[in-house]
């Protein structure tokens, strides 16, 4: 969770807090009564208008989120699952806007379905949720069948704030169904960044017959502190119960600072006990636990900066030569040694990847006989004008290789991708403008997948334009690409490999096969100028073209 916004919105939190803990609100607000009849609430939003705190309660049941209530034409709608108020009355509290609040309306749909996944600027192969912001990937956990992937997630605006976990999950890692959100701000603070695992092992005692336990283990921040806590799940997911017992951790007095936050828990079968990985203040924390609940410090790493990972995985496939990644939000990351309490570094920081990429976490319980470690990041990319906002990156397989300066870490789309195919196209040892020939049949195209190599010559630089902006550009002069250092394997290489991702609203480059990559908003400036390879004297020894298909249809 990026701490640069979490500044805002403090005075809606800790009425928040205070609304939960006394049941009582002391803001001067209209009521509406309603009985929930249909499952979606539909909520009619202005950018213009006033953040206020809105409640949505019936008995001891609560929903408490600020929102920019319209009080005329609204500039979108978003809405609120009301599966769990079915059949009951509900009271809709507001500050001072009797009008917005006769506009909110009962339906089976949501408002604007009938253009759902096909808006303009809908990313159509990357996640994005119905409605409202999401950010940071939550609780990558695999269980029987599904990639479960969890989100930071404000249902109510297309901006940060109320955070939520969103859902979605997924057969494929590719055509993703959003299911109801599933974690609420509760009397702790709002829902902040975590993980998840499945307890097969029934270590926390929620597991039912022989149905294990999925437990999300997550931050609950609040004006005061930021927690944390755990809840679990019987049903893959779909329902969760929060520990009647949380906070499991409060290491607030211990570090002086707010900043604890984004647990990445996993089980470490050497030790047969579960292993957290805890942002605090400087770096990542170190925790053990045989329950759960009950949370042993044991060591810290400085460096690192929110969200943090911890995982093992054999250089260039050889199991018999493993070692440990730690890293943060950022990308960057060390290599080196984990005995269960403390991680050693041998080697770092190095990144593998820059641009939109942030907090990215990979997936617990993915079966042995598969054996890979599947990341998914928050693609920090906007949604102009639309009733919701950012995107998830591809799932990419991250590896350890052997390269000249080292063991690093590559990242590669994983092999599903080859699923959005609809067309493909090849082409070997072409000149510059014959390679721009056969690009220019696909300047219409909005998604397309295109891999190629590049081979210089008498050129210090060169790379691929589209619509005026640069997909590629490597400086070999100055070992850049795309702006960031980046030496190849080969040191006197005078070729460079690129596989690019282009969808509605963004770009993806894939380096040398991961050895580095970037993402980054598409923002062609002229339309009328297509796809352009550029460079002196270049030669184009492979060209691959794939149309792709929405995720959507």
């Amino acid at each position: 969770m990026n701490r640069s916004i979490l500044t805002t919105q403090k005075t809606w939190l800790m009425l928040l807090t205070l609304i939960f803990s006394t049941g009582v609100c002391f803001l001067q607000a209209q009521e509406r009564l309603m009985q929930i009849t249909d499952k979606y609430l539909n909520i009619p939003v202005s950018n213009s208008a006033q953040r206020q705190v809105m409640t949505i309660a019936s008995g001891q049941d609560k929903r408490v989120f600020e929102i920019r209530l319209a009080t005329g034409e609204p500039d979108y709608w978003v809405f609120s699952d009301m599966t769990e108020f079915m059949g009951r009355d509900i009271t809709i509290s507001y500050p001072g806007n009797e009008k917005g609040l006769s506009l909110i309306y009962q339906a089976k749909t949501i408002a604007g379905q009938d253009s759902l996944y096909n808006e303009p600027n809908r990313p159509r192969f990357h996640f994005s949720s119905r409605r409202g912001w999401n950010n940071d990937p939550n609780g990558l956990v695999y269980h029987e069948g599904e990639y479960h992937l969890f989100y930071q997630h404000n249902p109510y605006e297309r901006e940060w704030g109320n955070m939520h976990w969103g859902h979605a999950v997924s057969k494929d890692l590719i055509h993703w169904k959003e299911l109801p959100v599933a974690l609420y701000p509760d009397q702790h603070g709002t829902m902040f960044s975590g993980s998840a695992v499945i307890d097969y092992h029934n270590t926390a005692g929620f597991n039912k017959g022989n149905q294990p336990a999925m437990v999300a283990i997550y931050t609950a921040d609040n004006p005061e502190r930021q927690v944390q806590c755990i809840a679990y799940s019987l049903d893959k997911g779909r329902t969760w119960k929060k520990h009647e017992h949380n906070p499991v951790i409060d290491s607030k007095e211990k570090w002086d600072s707010k900043d604890t936050r984004d647990p990445k828990v996993f089980w470490y079968e050497p030790g047969k006990k579960w292993v957290m990985v805890l942002n605090e203040r400087d770096g990542n924390s170190i925790y053990n636990s045989t329950n759960l609940k009950d949370w042993t410090y044991e060591s810290h790493v400085t460096g690192f900066w929110e969200c943090p990972e911890l995982f093992e995985l054999p250089v260039d496939g050889n199991q018999n030569d493993k070692r440990w990644v730690m890293y943060g939000a950022s990308g960057t990351y060390m290599i080196g040694k984990f005995d269960g309490k403390k991680f050693t570094p041998e080697s770092g920081k190095h990144y593998y990847t820059t641009g939109s990429a942030y907090a990215g976490q990979t997936f617990t319980n993915i079966p042995s006989s598969d054996g890979r470690r599947i990341q998914i990041c928050w693609g920090r990319i906007p949604s102009h004008h639309m009733p919701f906002n950012m995107l998830m990156l591809l799932p990419t397989e991250l590896t350890l290789r052997n390269t000249k300066d080292g063991v690093r870490l590559f990242s590669f789309p994983v092999e599903e991708v080859n699923l959005l195919n609809k067309a493909g196209y090849s082409w070997q040892n072409l000149s510059a403008d014959s390679a721009n020939q056969h690009l220019q049949e696909f300047n219409d195209e909005p998604l397309l997948r295109i891999k190629f190599t590049l081979k210089l010559s008498h050129a210090t630089s060169a790379g691929l334009n589209l619509n005026g902006q640069s997909l590629l550009n490597y400086d070999m002069n100055h070992n850049l690409v795309n702006g960031v250092f980046y030496s190849p394997n080969e040191m006197t290489s005078m070729q460079i490999s690129a596989d690019i991702f282009i969808d509605t609203t963004s770009v993806e480059v894939f380096i040398d096969g991961g050895a580095y990559s970037c993402s980054f908003e598409k923002r062609g400036t002229d339309p009328n100028q297509g796809f352009h390879f550029w460079g002196n004297n270049i030669h184009v020894d492979s060209l691959e073209v794939f149309v792709l298909k929405s995720i959507w249809e």
